[in-house]
């Protein structure tokens, strides 16, 4: 069944001005996001591979970083807790962070641990040629971990909202997730990685997409039906209480105790869906952190992820464009 979503646009438009300065903590697998763009001339005569001629570059915030971005465009306050090196791209990620408007304090510099860079060759046309990783996908040594903990126990009791971005770098252990478990009623939201599962546990609400939720139910979801029963599976397993599924083109499927259903796409044109997930779980909780139900907030990410995926890489929305995007659905 479809949600129907008290979400008029004189409601869309009171809750979005309240995401304002709204105090986000953010923590988990920070990113550097390269794109080395060109134009494909010819076919490599060493190997049957397309010879690329460079003509620029864009660096760009990934990872949980993209996410603290999606955040404080949409005007919240987002406190951001990761790990970095102590190389080149360490230092291109912090200036990236600072003129976002950012704080880097949460950042943790670990000496000998690279920071997570993706290298992306793509053509003038946006067409990925090949993608180069630097990375260690290591857990966090006991030091590590703690110092991690040490900036957690710094924001933590100023958040209205709990934001988990694992991207499997190493950065949400099992004592990390831990910590983030605090009595003081801020949403606990979770984009998640399926073998970490069982540390979400008591979580919010987790956001899989649909791979993931295939892979972790061992069900294919290709009805509202699968979905359900996927997303009831995943609500049991996990021990958390609801399950936001992000379908692509089909939308996406909210269960939770009290209410479930699919929320129709909102995508006009898709150009590239890097990082729509990490606008999703940063527009779901700056709208729970603001008050919004839990049909309200997956409508508002919905409609956000309808924006990114519209834009190149991993990108941001503004409070703006998401209200013209509610507005649109009412004409």
């Amino acid at each position: 069944m479809h949600l129907r979503s008290t979400l008029d646009v004189r409601r869309g438009r009171d809750l979005i001005a309240r995401f304002a300065g709204v105090p986000v903590l953010v923590v988990g697998d920070v990113m550097l996001d390269r794109f080395l763009i060109g134009r494909v001339t010819r076919i490599s005569p060493e190997a049957p591979v397309p010879v690329v001629r460079y003509e620029s570059e864009q660096v760009r915030l990934g990872g949980a970083a993209n996410v603290a971005h999606n955040i404080a465009a949409l005007g919240g306050r987002p406190m951001l807790v990761g790990v970095v090196g102590t190389d080149p791209a360490a230092r291109a990620l912090r200036d990236r962070v600072s003129a976002a408007g950012i704080s880097d304090a949460g950042l943790v510099e670990i000496a000998g641990r690279p920071t997570t860079q993706k290298v992306r060759i793509v053509t003038e046309r946006h067409q990925q040629v090949a993608r180069i990783d630097y990375e260690t996908d290591d857990e966090l040594l006991d030091d590590g971990a703690r110092t991690v903990i040490e900036r957690i126990g710094g924001f933590r009791d100023g958040a209205r909202a709990v934001l988990v971005s694992d991207y499997l770098k190493g950065a949400v252990t099992q004592s990390v997730m831990d910590a983030l478990r605090w009595r003081t009623g801020a949403p606990l939201i979770v984009d998640p990685k399926i073998p970490h599962l069982p540390r979400y546990a008591g979580a919010t609400l987790v956001t899989p997409n649909h791979h993931e939720a295939e892979t972790a139910t061992h069900r294919v979801i290709r009805t509202d039906d699968d979905a359900r029963a996927a997303g009831r599976d995943l609500r049991n397993r996990i021990s958390c209480e609801s399950v936001l599924i992000t379908r692509g083109e089909r939308g996406m499927w909210l269960s939770a105790s009290d209410v479930e259903g699919s929320i129709p796409a909102a995508a006009r044109e898709v150009a590239d869906v890097t990082g729509a997930g990490d606008t999703v779980a940063a527009t779901l909780a700056l709208a729970l952190a603001a008050g919004a139900t839990l049909v309200e907030a997956a409508t508002c990410a919905n409609h956000a992820a309808g924006i990114v995926v519209g834009k190149f890489g991993a990108a941001t929305v503004t409070a703006d464009e998401l209200i013209a995007a509610l507005e649109r659905t009412q004409d």
